[in-house]
């Protein structure tokens, strides 16, 4: 199967519409063709490619809707799902906070595909295998990867006439590699729209440099550190907090960004314009980004656009949705698909050299949410951690468990580097003061 064009998803999807005796119905076509290659203990274990084609109708029958999906694309078929959407609405409750579809909406191009990447071959997923597996072998260590590549396409229609369309390649790789005794472990990523930027021997390189390196660790008490956060270590406290930017849940005073001051019915329900972190945090979503781009359209045909969510350390906006938007008499504004965080101009090695006693830290995993008004999480270090003392690394330590909130951590903001790519976002390497680690961890 390969990726539809945009003229065929229009024949498509305006043939489902014929179908439609709904008020309103909504059609979204989902595609994905790519394949993968994993490799375990030096040796590739599976290979494989993989393709789907889904269509997705949505039925409204005044405030009732319903929802069908369908793999199958004959008349018959693309009749049936209709039906069947409109048969759930009609057995669905009202929606009292329903809001009907968009007319059509403008988008911006999208920079989200790249033939390279589309391309890839079995041939080339082998060889960026052997390009991680062979220095491991060299060094005798021990290599477990996992490489894929995709292109994906969304298409969405409405009875309202709106139509959008966009395709996207990834390409995503993930590599640990461990000494022969289990007693040392690294690990390295890279991720990207254009596969060309993907260097498996050089990332591979760093995962070993680790490996090596973080044998025999150490143990330190659990306290307040100074660390050096690689991009893999904070992106997805990053992520979480962006997750818990709703407006509504801020409103209903669910929320780290709930008013909990405020007094009477004109006082600000959220912490719109109050500045909450170090004036260097800008935080911002931007389709157009030209290494982390996303589509330029929102689920629902909405056009997602560049927009800054924390500028100078201050909330700028919040995303709702239509009905919160329009019951609190608000612009509406969709969650954007990337999250593209300012750096600074320090390497990590700059860094370290300026750190006198702290915390290297690869990455963490394991995160659990421990309370959602303060976004205090829990999680442990993994895969190289290390000890600097006087602008140098000192050794390994083993992993701690750490209780922290990226409220705090982006408080106590010391140096930025420059953003990498990595899980579709732009995060910098960060170092950060007094980062709490309460317990120590035997995991490698």
């Amino acid at each position: 199967m390969t990726i539809i064009t945009q003229q065929h998803a229009k024949e498509l999807l305006s043939k489902v519409l014929k179908f439609s005796k709904a008020d309103e119905c909504e059609c979204n076509l989902e595609s994905k063709v790519g394949g993968n290659i994993r490799y375990a203990r030096n040796t590739v274990s599976t290979s494989g490619q993989e393709s789907d084609l889904i269509l997705i109708v949505q039925s409204t029958f005044g405030k009732r809707t319903g929802t069908a999906t369908i793999n199958e694309f004959d008349n018959a078929s693309l009749e049936k799902v209709v039906r069947r959407s409109e048969e759930l609405a009609k057995l669905a409750p009202e929606n009292e906070e329903f809001m009907p579809v968009f007319a059509p909406q403008k988008y911006t191009k999208a920079n989200t595909y790249f033939e390279s990447t589309a391309a890839v071959t079995p041939e080339d997923r082998a060889q960026a295998a052997f390009d991680s597996i062979e220095p491991s072998k060299k060094n005798k260590l021990i290599a477990a990867g996992f490489l894929e590549d995709a292109v994906e396409m969304s298409a969405i229609m409405n009875s309202k006439g709106l139509f959008a369309y966009n395709t996207a390649t990834e390409v995503d790789f993930s590599v640990t590699i461990r000494t022969e005794d289990g007693k040392g472990s690294g690990w390295a990523s890279g991720n990207y729209s254009d596969v060309k930027l993907l260097d498996t021997a050089k990332l591979s390189s760093i995962a070993i440099q680790k490996s090596k390196g973080s044998a025999d660790a150490k143990e330190m008490e659990p306290g307040k550190y100074t660390v050096i956060l690689e991009p893999a270590a904070s992106v997805d406290l990053l992520q979480n907090m962006m997750r818990a930017f709703d407006q509504r849940s801020a409103d209903e005073g669910r929320s780290f960004l709930s008013n909990k001051a405020a007094e009477g019915e004109d006082a600000p329900k959220n912490k719109l314009g109050q500045k909450m972190f170090d004036e260097r945090v800008h935080i911002y979503s931007d389709p157009q980004h030209a290494i982390a781009p996303s589509a330029p359209f929102a689920g629902n045909g909405y056009p997602l656009n560049k927009i800054d969510w924390i500028k100078d350390g201050t909330i700028k906006n919040m995303p709702n949705s239509p009905y919160w938007a329009k019951h609190t008499k608000r612009e509406y504004i969709p969650s954007n698909r990337n999250i593209i965080m300012s750096g600074g101009d320090q390497s990590l090695e700059d860094m370290i050299k300026s750190t006198r006693r702290g915390v290297l830290v690869t990455r963490l995993w394991y995160i659990r949410a421990l309370d959602p008004q303060t976004l205090l999480y829990t999680g442990l270090t993994r895969d190289g951690t290390f000890y600097i003392e006087n602008g140098k690394i000192k050794y390994p330590i083993k992993n701690f468990r750490f209780n922290e909130s990226p409220i705090i951590m982006l408080n106590n903001i010391e140096a930025l580097g420059e953003p990498q790519r990595i899980e579709g976002s732009m995060i910098p390497p960060m170092k950060i003061r007094d980062f709490t680690f309460s317990s120590l961890s035997d995991a490698v």
